[in-house]
């Protein structure tokens, strides 16, 4: 390795540090305080998701059960501890030392903290009635968070807490325009407010980074230490190395695989990246356009179930969704976004003639191929089948039984496994700029890690089939990890009768310490953010901030609901540059997708709150590659030696396919498996991925051959058709058939069971009474009866008032009760049902797929004559 290189790969391990767990590592005596304190922290994260404090209080008799806001006090006192030790203030800050100024913040940081645990008491009993001393530690907590954002995620996220903070207190000033006036507050019902209840920083996003988060970020890290990131990116380029392109589609595919289990996207681009981004220089990739595969590869990592950046948890707590429809919402899109890449990177690799990289010689023939190919998937559905029904039928018979049944199967599983990898040699860490003769055979490097897997299936087997909470999940899985990763190397120097088991033992344990500890270190900015991002939901519930910037993204649209989208996804693309997937999420969630749901009800568009969620997660994410601040863009062009600033761009024009599919889901939730089938589910994968494929197709203007402008407008007509049909049904037959809202019960009786009723009403807006605006939902009816009485069950009452239906103020407790907090039920005009709406009966909307293929025929025959180098 060059001189040169290895300064670009200290550069993006320091990138690493700065952004991710901070980038001081101090000498002498201090050497092991800021490894000590991360220890500890991930122990007590293990003690109190585990069972074990309800077995020593039962045992002792002592309150060592921790209830979930003490959880999070402690959570984050360990993070501001953290923080002001592991990431230094300043540029001239020294990296060798703790300075005496640091200590005192971080004193002052887990003092505040630990006030409201230690007097929770009597902060009970006087709630909403601060006295000095809590507005003096409200103060000095909410300032030692600020300085900890500013430490370890910079100036963007400070800011937008900061303005946020301000219009708190100066709401009410003349200087504010009157729309974005509000009443004000003073500060002692601020700090209240803030930090000493659950409503701002120590809200569910802390809650959830508490409980969830750190346990997965945790899990990944132990993983990773142990070898699995290796192992990882081996068994990607076995696979992939050798077809055009091969090291570009290896690095999506290891991306892909870290991304089921890393929490940053910045960590995935330098943690595959070192090793795929100079073996794609090699085979002839630009420098940036290296770095950008890489860039685009690891944000979609983001994106990628059951672990999404850990905002999965998030999403799931916010929208109300369970986790397991959560996951089974996101795996579409990013299944198809990764095939995207993967065929992107196959063009690239087209228009630049390159090859793929030597392949071992293979003696045996391809039927052979074949059979063991079949055989081996055979053996894996008739094991999966076994330990499913086997554990199914052991949780049934033996009730309480099944989680110790799993845990035996584990336990034999990886014996097995092991023992298979131990008669091979361990795999290596490779030299990136080595010369690679020759690629390692798929089947030896899967062999050699297969148990890697094992945990992850234990998270997934928890999730999916057991039903456990994903804070559960995930400490069973971590649980299993930590097993793994002390076990492994003393366990295959016993099957190789190799001897030295201490020494062995003694590497098992020091990889467990490391990934706990840098666990702990990547939590650091995660907590912080949750923190920070507390601070904005808590201005939000105490403001209604939200709804200004709703007023402003109407004005600016002008009412089009297109051009609301697109405001959205730009200001969600601003808001999240900078900012760490949580924090991100929570960010760009809190105060986009009320927009999108208030405004889109407005104009007839109803869609599941966990879409609108995902919308502005995708844009939110898309920011890690967006320049001027795309951090993932910077560390990658550290690596690659590009331009940090082209390779974003490039790595952006990778992902318009990823900004693509928010509006795509937005208007067709089958994309995210809502509301279908098994063999539909099926279906809309494989026209879904012929879309996009042919989408990214029309971004690279290549297919067969370059592609002309015509070519390139079919192509997208053609993506367009495959993904929303229903456009053009639309067009052609209307897709509700619409009646006045005097004949809502009439409809309501006469509609079968489970049905919905597409209900538009009109009333007063609460906060603007001189406004009087639309809002359209569904209604579901439930079993059938009387239209009145059905739907009275939801809460909706209605009341003749001349040639014209009123609605009653739903009551609290009701599906609708929300319309109470939108609409003014008490304004002089009342609130009115306009109109009401079935779906109508129509032809199926796959028919426009038959005038879409045809003119795809037409476009690869076009092609066809003018291509010179094979499609594959």
């Amino acid at each position: 390795m060059t001189v040169e290189q290895t300064a670009h790969r200290v550069d993006a391990e320091s990138l690493v540090a700065a952004t991710d767990s901070g980038a001081r590592s101090p000498d002498g005596w201090q050497r092991l305080l800021i490894p000590v304190t991360a220890f500890v922290w991930a122990l007590f994260q293990l003690y109190v998701a585990s069972p074990l404090p309800f077995i020593l209080a039962q045992a002792l008799d002592l309150p060592l059960v921790l209830n979930n806001t003490e959880i999070r006090i402690v959570h984050l006192a360990f993070a501001l501890v953290l923080a002001a030790f592991a990431y230094p203030l300043l540029k001239s800050s020294s990296r060798r030392s703790i300075p005496w100024y640091d200590w005192i913040l971080a004193l002052l940081g887990a003092s505040a903290c630990l006030y409201l645990f230690v007097f929770k008491d009597q902060i009970a009993d006087r709630a909403g009635l601060p006295t000095d001393w809590d507005l003096i530690m409200s103060t000095i907590g909410m300032l030692i968070l600020g300085v900890s954002v500013f430490r370890s995620l910079g100036l963007p996220l400070l800011i937008v807490a900061s303005v946020f903070v301000l219009y708190v207190f100066f709401g009410s000033a003349d200087w504010i325009p009157g729309t974005l006036q509000w009443k004000g507050a003073s500060y002692g019902k601020a700090m209240w407010h803030y930090w000493m209840q659950t409503e701002g920083v120590f809200g569910v996003a802390l809650g959830v980074s508490a409980t969830m988060i750190f346990l997965f970020v945790m899990f990944g890290a132990i993983l990773e230490k142990a070898g699995a990131g290796n192992f990882f990116i081996k068994i990607a380029f076995s696979l992939l190395g050798h077809l055009r392109g091969g090291p570009a589609k290896a690095a999506v595919l290891a991306s892909a695989m870290s991304g089921l289990y890393s929490g940053s996207s910045i960590a995935n681009t330098v943690t595959t990246g070192t090793f795929t981004i100079p073996l794609m220089k090699k085979t002839g990739f630009p420098p940036e356009k290296a770095g950008a595969v890489e860039v685009a590869s690891s944000t979609n990592g983001q994106l990628t179930p059951p672990v999404m950046g850990a905002a999965a948890f998030l999403i799931s707590e916010f929208t109300g969704t369970p986790y397991t429809e959560l996951i089974k919402n996101a795996l579409l899109p990013a299944l198809i976004s990764y095939i995207a890449l993967v065929y992107i990177v196959h063009l690239e690799a087209l228009k630049l003639g390159l090859a793929g990289m030597k392949r071992p010689p293979s003696h045996v023939r391809l039927m052979t191929k074949l059979i063991g190919f079949l055989t081996g998937f055979i053996g894996l559905a008739v094991l999966a089948g076994l330990v499913y029904y086997g554990l199914g039928w052991i949780a049934d018979a033996f009730p309480g039984m099944g989680l110790w049944g799993a845990a035996l199967t584990f336990l034999v599983a990886y014996l097995v496994l092991l023992w298979i990898a131990a008669k091979r040699p361990d795999l290596k860490v490779d030299d990136p700029d080595a010369p690679v003769e020759e690629l390692p055979r798929a089947g030896d490097v899967a062999l050699t890690g297969l148990y890697f897997l094992l945990p992850i299936v234990i998270l997934i087997w928890c999730i999916m089939i057991e039903r456990l909470s994903p804070a559960t999940s995930a400490f069973y899985a971590t649980v299993a990890m930590i097993f793994i990763a002390l076990t492994q190397h003393p366990l295959k120097a016993f099957f190789r009768g190799t001897g030295n088991f201490a020494a062995e033992a003694a590497r098992g344990v020091n990889e467990w310490i490391a990934g706990m500890i840098s666990g702990s270190r990547n939590m650091i900015a995660i907590a912080v953010a949750t923190g920070a991002a507390g601070v904005i939901v808590g201005t939000i519930s105490l403001t209604g901030a939200h709804q200004v910037i709703g007023e402003f993204v109407e004005f600016v649209s002008g009412g089009n609901l297109m051009v609301m989208l697109v405001l959205v996804a730009i200001m969600s693309l601003i808001l999240g540059m900078g900012l760490p997937t949580t924090a991100n999420y929570i960010v760009v969630s809190s105060l986009m997708a009320p927009v999108i749901v208030t405004l889109g009800a407005q104009q007839g568009l109803i869609v599941p709150l966990v879409a609108v969620h995902l919308f502005v997660f995708y844009f939110g994410i898309l920011a890690d590659d967006t320049p001027p601040v795309g951090l993932a863009a910077f560390a990658a062009a550290a690596i690659s030696g590009g331009d940090p600033i082209k390779t974003g761009i490039q790595g952006f024009t990778y992902d318009i396919r990823t900004a693509l599919l928010p509006f795509l889901f937005l208007f067709n939730t089958e994309l995210l498996l809502i509301g279908v089938g098994p063999l539909e589910a099926l279906v809309v994968f494989i026209v879904a991925v012929v879309a996009m494929l042919l989408f990214a197709a029309a971004t690279q203007r290549y297919l067969l051959a370059p592609m002309r402008w015509w070519e390139v407008v079919a192509v997208l007509l053609i993506s367009f058709t495959l993904f929303r049909p229903g456009f053009w049904l639309d067009k052609v037959q209307p897709p509700y058939i619409y009646s006045p809202g005097t004949q809502a019960e009439e409809i309501a009786a006469n509609l079968p069971a489970d049905a919905q009723l597409r209900m538009t009403i009109e009333g007063t807006d609460f906060n603007n009474p001189d406004e009087r605006v639309t809002k359209t939902f569904m209604v579901p009816l439930g079993e059938p009866g009387d239209g009145a009485a059905r739907l009275d069950r939801e809460g909706l009452t209605l009341f003749p008032d001349g040639d014209q239906i009123t609605l009653d103020e739903p009551f609290p407790g009701t599906p609708f009760f929300r319309l109470a907090q939108e609409l003014d039920f008490y304004a002089d005009e009342p609130v009115v049902v306009e109109s009401v709406a079935v779906p109508a009966e129509r032809m199926p909307k796959e028919l426009f797929y038959i005038p879409a293929l045809l003119l795809l025929l037409i476009v690869l025959w076009s092609q066809r004559r003018r291509q010179t180098v094979p499609a594959f």
